[in-house]
């Protein structure tokens, strides 16, 4: 790509930003929820010998002060799900939109779940994720079905490696700025999130204050000679 400035005027353009796409999808809340409801009470089962390991581990003095703190419930995969059926053909139909809308050359390729799930952090407060990104996926996303300004919130993280290397100290770091090296992003329930897979992102500790319940969603666009389309 070549850059032109006209002489003696100091032109800005900003290259290689990262795009992070939201809507509001409220009408597709309740049913989500309700869809939602018997994978999060199939993940408490799940985790329950956990509990009782840590019952033993901590003895049962600590453990009624802990409880579930800390613990975040994971479900299996909701793809194909009929709750969940308009939410999951949006999505896929978006991300290759979204892909396609960036730049990328789409004809050759379909996009596929890798993962569809929901998980739920725990009432008693110290949800949380580590940093992390999902490999070999290109588009990763959250669609936010109980939280409030009290909850917990996901931390997206500047990926390009060259500048965390050679940041300087910001102004301000409540606000964002184009060499902003995090963000938090609040949710709203019904906020329907899509960001690039190679962004890096946390969720914050949670209060326990109220709910938080989101489903998290990672696509891969694979080759159609791949998977036998031409």
């Amino acid at each position: 790509m070549t850059v032109t400035t006209n002489k003696d005027i100091m032109q800005t353009d900003w290259y290689f930003s990262t795009p992070v796409y939201s809507i509001m999808k409220t009408e597709w809340l309740k049913p989500a929820i309700k869809a939602t409801d018997k994978f999060i009470d199939e993940a408490y089962k799940r985790e329950a010998p956990k509990l009782k390991e840590r019952k033993k581990f901590l003895g049962n003095k600590d453990y009624l002060k802990v409880k579930d703190h800390g613990m975040s419930y994971h479900s299996t995969p909701l793809n194909g799900d009929p709750g969940l059926k308009e939410l999951e053909q949006y999505v896929g139909a978006t991300s290759q939109n979204l892909l396609d809308e960036w730049g990328y050359n789409m004809e050759q390729y379909k996009m596929f779940f890798t993962e569809f799930w929901v998980q739920e952090f725990s009432k008693n407060g110290g949800g949380h994720h580590s940093t992390h990104v999902h490999w070999d996926n290109h588009i990763s996303g959250f669609y936010f079905l109980k939280c409030s300004d009290k909850t917990s919130m996901p931390v997206m993280h500047d990926p390009r490696a060259g500048a965390m290397m050679t940041k300087l100290p910001q102004k301000d770091g409540t606000k964002i700025s184009p060499m902003s090296d995090q963000l938090h992003y609040k949710p709203k329930p019904g906020m329907l999130v899509f960001f690039p897979a190679y962004v890096p992102h946390e969720f914050s500790v949670d209060d326990g204050i109220d709910d938080f319940r989101f489903i998290h969603f990672n696509l891969q666009a694979v080759r159609n000679n791949i998977v036998g389309n031409k």
